[in-house]
């Protein structure tokens, strides 16, 4: 039961009966604050969603400027204008933190397009985040034949959702690694993946996955600490080859594999916890970057 109730957190939907996505006590539709009772499903799942979700720590958000400039990006490559601007969404993200006691929590930016009608929202969504033993140990991966169709945008998939939903709940994993028709793995179906083998770290190349703002800044310590990164999808015949698979996301950040399918890994490997620490630091500083930007509004 424990298992089935983290999944409907993660996915925000059980089967096709949803429940109010909206965790906190209110919500920012159109620029408008509203309490969370109003809430409607149908304003995010029905039409074409584009979305970000952002963690907060302390009530701020963490890598904000990354997670606008993606939002511009999927924007583009759906060709949709922009329901609010940057300061905008600024202003409205702290209004609605100031209502929320809890502040250690993802919140979910949305953009609706559904016919003629628009709308623009921002909301808290309950927070899954690895417990201290899954860092240690490490979480169960599942494979699962799938692509993205347009994976350099960020759009809700109703369909794909549903189906890895089911697989999670029945065979108990905590991610679905994608495989593609060539027997690949592309990415996570909420994150994406890492290889460790033969002391070089492998991701998938940025046109085959939705690029995470997580991957971003791994990629980037990869560079500054001089540690040896190739991107091609990893083959699933190599699975056995690696000493270590991990997963990159908001809410995980850097969370290793304990097995992936039927292989099994060692777990904590010493390159992934470092690599996280490491992020953690960089998150640290974009909180500072936040703050000190606002004092200045």
């Amino acid at each position: 039961m424990a298992a089935d109730r983290l999944i409907v957190s993660i996915f925000g939907m059980k089967s096709n009966q949803a429940m109010n996505e909206c965790f906190g006590k209110n919500f920012i539709l159109n620029g408008d604050l509203h309490p969370s009772d109003h809430f409607d499903n149908s304003l995010v799942y029905k039409g074409d969603s584009i979305y970000e979700v952002i963690r907060l720590k302390r009530g701020i958000p963490v890598f904000f400027h990354d997670h606008m400039d993606r939002l511009e990006s999927s924007l583009k490559h759906q060709r949709r204008n922009s329901l609010a601007d940057t300061g905008e969404i600024r202003k409205d993200i702290i209004r609605l933190v100031r209502t929320e006691r809890k502040k250690d929590i993802n919140l979910k930016l949305v953009f609706n397009f559904k016919g003629d009608s628009t709308s623009y929202l921002i909301y808290f969504i309950e927070p899954v985040y690895p417990t201290d033993e899954q860092y240690r140990k490490g979480v169960k991966g599942l494979l699962f034949n799938a692509e993205r169709k347009d994976p350099e945008s960020k759009v809700i998939n109703h369909k794909l959702r549903s189906s890895i939903y089911q697989k999670l709940i029945l065979e108990k994993g905590y991610e679905a690694l994608l495989v593609n028709e060539e027997g690949e793995i592309t990415e996570g179906s909420r994150s994406n993946i890492f290889f460790l083998r033969d002391n070089v770290l492998v991701t998938a190349p940025d046109n085959k996955i939705l690029s995470g703002i997580t991957r971003k800044y791994i990629l980037d310590i990869c560079k500054e600490h001089k540690i040896k990164v190739e991107f091609y999808c990893m083959p699933l015949s190599s699975l056995p080859e690696c000493e270590s698979v991990f997963m990159t996301g908001t809410s995980p950040m850097v969370l290793q594999f304990c097995c992936v399918g039927d292989v099994s890994y060692k777990v904590p490997a010493p390159l992934p916890e470092r690599l996280r620490l490491l992020y953690i630091e960089k998150a640290e500083e974009s909180l500072r970057r936040f703050a000190g930007e606002t004092k200045t509004l």
